[in-house]
């Protein structure tokens, strides 16, 4: 029998050498306190395994077989319901029968109680089954979590200490209905003319005589958008200071919305109306919607004005959920390219023989393991973070040694969640859609034929930078990370430099001196682009008296201007510190099991020339585009001053 879990090596890999699986157990146990619950963690991660082997197995025989089917008849907007394809139909009614909508809520709310880690591994599987329902999976258990965080964070529901356990929470009856498999939710945030930049989000969240809050407004593009539970951004509060460009965001507010009510009779009485359902070039087996909210009974999620954080919350778990889906649709192309090339003849050997074809199926293979690193390494840093949290809110411990034992090490993990999580976003989707290319090549003709199944996953993939904040978004958001935590410890970054300089240098592990030459390039990389920018930051002040330079240069910041030279080389940026982290994770690994030295070997032969021309790049190109843009906006300063240049 078939099975995505155990025919994957570098998957089992994690599993039984490179978690440490201790802290999570412990945590999600609540100390092994919960009755009816596991009391060690052998006992735990044996049940894991069992899991997620079951999972491989159900998703290789009931899921990847049908996925063509499923693709064919997409979905469909009739009488103002969305109708699937009878085969995924039957899927999720298998998915129903054994339960899997509650894996990570807990135990006492009749959940399973798993870890994030592992429904994010099951993310993979099911994605290198058939990516788009598993896009609709992850709005069923996925969305009963975010009800239970946002209850926790807010206060609304109650803890006993001594047992571990939840006793009540706001959201009890929706969970419920969506663990039963009877109900889903989604996340609306997308707006015509407001998708990445939020502070333009128009719908509008408002009270009426008796305090209820009722939402109206537009919601596009809504992956699984016909769910009856939706988190909704609206705006409640007016902007401050139209010039800033940040002041919309604190603005805005979070419901969730119940979009229809269900009759005796099994119909229901829509309340939200479903206006079209997409017709998209890939993603057929997942419905994606626009939706009219015209007065909604809503419940405000925390208070007025936290919307954006806890969209953030929404928003960092899916683009960890994004890059474990990127992750099974690059395995998946990648078995698929590898098994027909080694069948394929072509003058006189199979053409996984001919050199061009080998190197590009070795590439694919290194960048996935280089993929699921990063991945893995940001997902167990933001589980442990996460939970961390809510045991500091819920259940402190006594000694205050100990709490701020475990509030040191969820800043420190926190901190690499943040910086690695639009990394993996970044990396996996780009990767996705490079690797389903090169299956299409691989195939030749064949490829660009429905019946190989190599060009709907390509299809499939192009979405992969685009939703849950694209690719440049990330870029944006790893850049100005990156130089904000320079400009906030200088003295920290010129210890980081010294010290890769000497690793470089005194290092008897020859893989250890590469990496750290590869860190050298990336803080040189970062370093010209902080000079640059303070540079032109300084030129900025030129017009203005000496008195106000500190208070200007320290405090005073425009996004928009100030960094321009850097948001032209975002990305490349990303691409450098992409590669540094996937060599710094591997290289962590090989030290402790030295057999994964070859796949650092094998990254860093693909990444070093890759970096050092991102590096070229960044250093020697970007004037005259800037000069340009300058130009078009009647601006009339200096080639040597993109400080000046808007952003967009």
């Amino acid at each position: 029998m078939s099975n995505f879990f155990t025919d994957n090596e570098d998957l089992q890999y994690y599993f039984d050498k490179g978690i440490d699986w201790t802290p999570i157990v412990e945590l999600t146990e609540t100390g092994f306190r919960n009755e009816g619950g596991f009391d060690t963690t052998e006992e735990a991660v044996e049940f894991y395994r069992q899991f997620i082997e079951m999972f491989g197995e159900f998703v290789a025989e009931q899921v990847a077989p049908h996925s063509a089917a499923v693709d064919r008849h997409g979905v469909r907007l009739e009488d103002g319901k969305v109708v699937m394809a009878p085969e995924a139909d039957a899927i999720f009614q298998q998915i129903k029968e054994l339960e899997l909508h509650g894996m990570c809520v807990p135990r006492e709310l009749g959940g399973m109680n798993c870890p994030l880690l592992l429904y994010l591994m099951n993310i993979e599987v099911f994605s290198r089954a058939d990516v788009s329902m598993m896009t609709h999976h992850g709005f069923h258990g996925g969305m009963a979590m975010a009800m239970l965080i946002f209850s926790l964070r807010e206060g609304s529901s109650t803890y006993n200490v001594e047992e571990g356990t939840i006793t009540e929470t706001r959201f009890h009856d929706e969970i419920q209905e969506i663990l039963r498999g009877d109900a889903w939710g989604c996340m609306d945030i997308t707006e015509p003319d407001a998708g990445s930049d939020m502070a333009r989000l128009k719908a509008v969240g408002e009270q009426d005589e008796e305090g209820n809050w009722l939402v109206s407004g537009e919601k596009i593009f809504i992956t699984s958008g016909h769910g009856k539970y939706h988190f909704v951004i609206a705006r409640t509060e007016k902007t401050a200071d139209g010039d800033d460009p940040f002041a919309g965001l604190k603005g805005l507010s979070m419901f969730l919305v119940p979009a229809y009510e269900d009759n005796e009779d099994g119909s229901i009485n829509r309340i939200v109306s479903l206006e079209r359902v997409e017709e998209k070039l890939g993603h057929h087996g997942s419905a994606t919607a626009t939706l009219i909210f015209d007065r909604a009974p809503a419940h405000l999620i925390g208070q007025r004005g936290e919307g954006f954080k806890h969209m953030l919350t929404l928003m960092n778990n899916a683009r960890l959920g994004v890059g474990f889906e990127a992750l099974g649709l690059c395995e998946a192309a990648y078995r698929l390219a590898r098994d027909y090339a080694a069948e394929r003849p072509s003058m006189g050997k199979t053409i996984d023989k001919h050199e061009m074809i080998a190197d590009y199926l070795d590439e694919m293979k290194t960048d996935i393991q280089a993929i699921r690193a990063i991945a893995m390494k940001g997902a167990m840093a933001e589980e442990e973070s996460q939970k961390i949290r809510m045991l500091l809110q819920m259940a402190p411990p006594e000694s205050e040694a100990e709490r701020e034992r475990y509030a040191k090490r969820e800043r420190r993990l926190a901190h690499r969640a943040r910086r690695i999580t639009p990394l993996l976003k970044y990396l996996s989707s780009e990767k996705a859609v490079q690797i389903a290319q090169r299956c299409v090549q691989i195939h030749g003709g064949n490829g660009y034929m429905k019946e190989y199944g190599a060009e709907k996953l390509l299809r499939d993939a192009m979405v992969m930078p685009i939703y849950e904040g694209t690719s440049q978004i990330q870029a944006l958001m790893a850049m100005k990370d990156t130089l904000g935590s320079i400009m906030k410890n200088p003295q920290r970054f010129v210890r980081r430099q010294a010290q890769a300089r000497w690793r470089s240098l005194s290092c008897k592990n020859p893989l250890e001196r590469r990496v750290a030459k590869l860190q050298s390039l990336s803080l040189s990389t970062q370093q010209f682009l902080m000079t640059k920018t303070a540079t032109n930051k300084v030129k900025s002040l030129q017009s203005q008296p000496i008195s106000e330079w500190p208070r200007s240069f320290l405090r005073e910041w425009d996004p928009k201007r100030d960094f321009a030279f850097a948001m032209l080389h975002a990305e490349r940026l990303t691409r450098i510190l992409t590669d540094e982290v996937v060599c710094e994770t591997l290289l962590e690994q090989a030290m402790k099991h030295p057999e994964r030295g070859a796949i650092l070997e094998a990254y860093l032969d693909r990444c070093e020339p890759r970096c050092r021309f991102m590096h070229d790049e960044i250093t020697t190109t970007g004037r005259r585009l800037l000069s340009l843009l300058r130009e078009d906006e009647g601006d009339v300063t200096t080639p040597e001053q993109p400080s000046a240049v808007a952003a967009e």
